[in-house]
Parts: C-alpha cells; structure tokens; sequence
C-alpha cells in the first residue's frame, strides 16, 4: 500500500511543474515489476500456470545439476584414480628418500677403490664408452649409448664406486642412442 502512494505522490508531482519532487520508494520498480508479473501468472489458465512451473522446476534442476551437482560428481568419481596416483608416487619418493639416506650412511670409499670400481663399469659398457680419470673427477665419453644402459650405469656408479654425476652434455642420435659425456665426481657423498 505504501508503494502505491509513493507511486501517486510522485505522478502527481509530475503533472504539477511547481510543486517539489517527492522521494520515490526505491523497491517502486521491482513492486510494479512484481505487480505485472503476478497480473500475467493469474491471467494464465491453469493448464499453462502447471506447464510454466515445471518448466522453471526443470530449468532450476538443470541449472542446480549442472552448476552444483556434475562438478562434485565428476570430482568424487576422479578422486580414487587421483589418490592411487598419488599414493604411487609417494611411495617412490619414500623408496628414493630411504635410498638416499642409505647412501649417504656408507663410509666415504678410498679414492683407489672408487677408480677401480669405476673402471671396471665403465669397461662393461664395451667400446660405447670410454672412461678418462681427472683427480677427483671422471670424464665418461659416450657414443652410440642407449638411455637404458647409460641410467643403469649410472645407478650401478654411484652405488659401487659412491660417485655421483655433476655435468652431462648429451645429444640424442636419430636412432634413439646418446652421443657426449659425462662428468662424475668421485669420493662424494651421494
């Protein structure tokens, strides 16, 4: 009722040029909105009031479906694969961790014993590989070396002879082999 006599006042207001402009309600528009669309619902026979509700209930559910629903159901469906993955890599990173502290346990290894057990690697790579002493450091000159054998001799080095590979400048050949060097440091804690 109030809104409708802040309406009046304010088409009065308008159609006398002298009189001072009154103050509208501010919800005047959204009541007059609400007004009409309440007039349109109830001109509306019944059969198209009941089609036009559940076509808003369908619409509502959609929109709760789609906005609400379906990304918590696709997060809850995803998550166990996610959590295996999860799991998986947490438990290497414990095994690599553990292998870690276990190496770094080991009394540090004669400079002599070292060179031999890298030597010694090194010769069971064959002509692939050639292996030049430096002080404390080891240069291994590869060439036509495949990945697999150049990360198990690397992991077979640093085990047996506690060295450790500091630098590596390799090139990939077109038939998937590995062509540079390799610089190791030896008598270093891994």
């Amino acid at each position: 009722m109030s809104t409708e006599r802040t309406t009046e006042r304010a088409r009065a207001a308008q159609d006398d040029p002298g009189s001072k402009p009154r103050p509208v309600a501010i919800g005047a528009g959204q009541s007059a909105w609400r007004q009409a669309l309440n007039q349109h619902w109830r001109a509306l026979a019944e059969r198209e009031r009941v089609l036009v509700a559940i076509g808003v209930t369908v619409l509502g559910l959609a929109l709760l479906w789609w906005a609400g629903l379906a990304p918590a159901w696709r997060s809850a469906r995803s998550a166990p694969r996610q959590i295996e993955a999860l799991d998986l890599q947490l438990q290497d990173m414990q095994r690599l961790a553990a292998e870690s502290k276990a190496l770094r346990a080991m009394p540090p290894m004669p400079a002599a014993q070292a060179q031999a057990a890298l030597t010694t690697a090194a010769q069971r790579l064959g002509d692939k590989a050639q292996l030049k002493l430096q002080g404390e450091r080891a240069v291994l000159q590869v060439s036509r070396l495949s990945g697999e054998q150049l990360a198990t001799w690397l992991a077979e080095v640093r085990i047996s002879a506690r060295v450790r590979a500091v630098e590596a400048q390799l090139t990939r050949t077109p038939q998937g082999d590995y062509s540079g060097s390799v610089v190791l440091a030896l008598g270093a804690r891994s």
